[in-house]
């Protein structure tokens, strides 16, 4: 077997200057979302999916090369496909229709996401079977609340059938709990899932510790929750890329710049 450095599926020609500045800057931003995601314990193997949406009126696509952990994927692996995951633009690399179904069933029908992160966490999925799903019991849990939806698990999510009932349980909001599956953010930008998902599974941490305490838990006052829409812009700055992104990407890049490549 090849070694990791001689792998020709690891080391990927460039398409820098096969692509416009555009996508060249959205595959960047996405490789690094892919490998923050492997940086912080998120990922499953090979089996979760990051989608970046391609500006323009052809609705295509950026999605993870299948077979790549998501600490090999780089701008130039990332694979271009259409929503019906057709490749549009050639690439040595599989890709996994079953596991875009759930990605193509947002894309279609809300244009105001750019990207749709969805994890398997072990505390994502732990809080998404348990009944009463996420609970108002911490700061973190009150940003998720005020825009979650819930949507029942029908299996592994690969039949076209199961999109329309994805697409009304979701309607207008950012954060989707997968029951009984795991946790999914549909968001305007890259930086602003990788944010919101950091949200949603630190509160899924969260309810999990202090369940396990076994003491009685203190609700958050229901008044604090109107509130809580303008406190998010507060403090990310309006977006999370206007912060928070940035120092991500910083510290991605002491630990590993090949993302770029």
């Amino acid at each position: 077997m090849p070694s990791t450095s001689e792998d020709p599926r690891v080391n990927t020609p460039s398409l820098k200057d096969q692509v416009s500045a555009e996508e060249w800057q959205l595959r960047v931003d996405l490789a690094a979302a892919y490998r923050l995601v492997d940086l912080y314990g998120w990922s499953d193997l090979v089996f979760t999916h990051i989608s970046a949406r391609i500006p323009g009126p052809e609705h295509h696509f950026l999605i993870n090369p299948y077979g790549l952990m998501f600490d090999e994927i780089t701008a130039s692996s990332l694979v271009k496909v259409d929503l019906q995951c057709n490749k549009v633009m050639d690439s040595p690399f599989p890709v996994n229709p079953a596991g875009f179904n759930i990605h193509s069933a947002v894309h279609e029908v809300r244009h105001d996401v750019g990207c749709v992160m969805h994890t398997h966490t072990v505390a994502g999925v732990a809080v998404s079977a348990q009944r009463e799903g996420i609970l108002p019991i911490s700061q973190q849990s009150t940003f998720v609340l005020g825009s979650l939806a819930y949507h029942d698990y029908e299996g592994v999510a690969f039949r076209e059938e199961e999109k329309p009932r994805l697409q009304a349980d979701l309607g207008d909001k950012r954060f989707l709990m997968l029951r009984n599956h795991g946790l999914l953010v549909a968001s305007r930008t890259i930086a602003d899932a990788f944010l919101n998902m950091y949200l949603f599974e630190n509160t899924c941490r969260i309810q999990l510790a202090a369940q396990s305490g076994g003491a009685a838990l203190t609700e958050v006052d229901p008044g604090i929750m109107a509130g809580v829409s303008r406190a998010s812009k507060v403090q990310t700055g309006g977006q999370g890329g206007n912060f928070v992104w940035p120092a991500l990407i910083r510290k991605l890049d002491r630990v590993d710049p090949s993302y770029q490549t």
